[in-house]
């Protein structure tokens, strides 16, 4: 795990582990903000966003009897080099419907023009983690995927994933989130404080908390009992966005739905149910069931050291802690399973105490301070997505 950074907070989240650069991550994901810009037509049920979902039982079939020449185009945040590829093909739903002859494009300049093949491969009938290396190593953002044909089946072509390699970018230039957004369900009222994102939307009581980086948002959303991940990518002007959201936990599922808005206004506007800051949500919290995450706190690389976005988010505990004298906290760090378990327990460790130094710093006395690392003990999602692992990364406060 040496140069490891550790990033954006999904779905409630804090403490994020961005791969290092010796490790290329899957960039063709939902969970990175990688989006479908152009789908092939498909089966009721297997859209092109099941490609990118993580899960190799879900994935896209072509509408009935257009099994050749299916093109798809991806549009990735931010620029990046994608070094490798992978294709699922196990979970096809019958043989011979697995798509076969391949080619990958990638392009700068956008979804219609200026792509460069990348990769041409021929792929097996039923066999997941189909590897191959990129031919050709084009910075792009726009990835083209060009089905030919399948393994013969006259009917349906399939494919159950498809997997891009490289080296997470850093993220580009931050939009405007604030605001209140009309979407399918209902508006959305959404207030960004340092790389902290907190709101509500008008349907059953919903709220949401998470981390933004770039034009990419992570979440956690809540309606009562009910909760799970979601992601959010805005365009380029912040003045839309598009999303998928999960139900409970995203493992081996596909996206339980979308969720697309369109900005309505500038003002952030509220809920009843919603307090309308981070200040307010984490005093709720923190008084009802002694426990809250903290949202948006980032670190450099492999380190202990705390990145400037990050002090927003910190700021607001020192007011609430200023606010409630009699109250003392202990501060736990969590990770997600990357890596050795006794790096990301030191890891752990280290980070608590840096949060605990800032809020010292800031006049918080230390003797109200405790902290605790527990590494990757205690996951609060399943670690085979980026979804999940984004829910695991996180610092939670605990009243003692």
């Amino acid at each position: 795990m040496n140069a490891r950074a550790f990033l954006l907070a999904l779905p409630g989240l804090a403490l994020l582990a961005l791969p290092a650069a010796a490790q290329p991550v899957n960039l063709l994901a939902l969970g990175e903000g990688t989006l479908p810009v152009v789908e092939a037509a498909s089966y009721g049920g297997w859209p092109a966003s099941n490609l990118l979902d993580d899960s190799p039982s879900s994935g896209w079939a072509c509408e009935e009897g257009k099994t050749k020449s299916n093109v798809f185009v991806f549009e990735m945040p931010n620029a990046a080099t994608l070094e490798a590829f992978e294709f699922d093909t196990a979970g096809i739903d019958g043989d011979n419907r697995g798509a076969k002859d391949v080619m990958v494009e990638v392009s700068a300049s956008g979804k219609d023009a200026g792509f460069q093949k990348v990769l041409q491969a021929t792929l097996a009938d039923r066999r997941d983690n189909q590897r191959f290396a990129a031919q050709n190593k084009v910075l792009g953002r726009f990835v083209r995927l060009t089905i030919a044909d399948n393994h013969g089946d006259p009917e349906w072509t399939e494919l159950m994933g498809f997997r891009g390699y490289g080296v997470k970018p850093q993220p580009g230039t931050a939009v405007a989130i604030n605001g209140t957004f009309h979407t399918n369900y209902n508006d959305f009222h959404l207030r960004q404080q340092g790389a902290a994102l907190t709101g509500c939307y008008e349907y059953n009581e919903g709220l949401f908390d998470g981390t933004v980086e770039g034009r990419v948002m992570k979440l956690t959303w809540r309606e009562g009992e009910s909760n799970g991940p979601a992601v959010f990518v805005f365009a380029p002007d912040g003045k839309s966005f598009r999303g998928y959201w999960w139900h409970g936990s995203d493992k081996g599922q596909p996206p339980s739905g979308t969720w697309d808005g369109t900005r309505s206004s500038d003002q952030v506007g509220s809920c009843p149910h919603w307090s309308g800051s981070l200040a307010g949500e984490l005093e709720k919290e923190m008084k009802g069931s002694g426990r809250a995450r903290l949202y948006g706190i980032l670190f450099d690389t492999d380190s202990a050291k705390i990145r400037s976005e990050s002090f927003a988010t910190l700021d607001e505990v020192v007011k609430l802690l200023a606010a409630e004298p009699a109250w003392k906290i202990t501060i736990e760090g969590h990770t997600d399973a990357t890596g050795t378990a006794a790096h990301n327990q030191t890891l752990s460790e280290q980070r608590a105490l840096s949060v605990k130094d800032y809020l010292v710093g800031k006049g918080v006395a230390a003797a109200r301070l405790q902290t605790a690392g527990f590494g990757q003990t205690k996951p609060v999602a399943d670690n085979a997505t980026e979804l999940g692992r984004a829910q695991n990364r996180r610092v939670e406060l605990v009243r003692n």
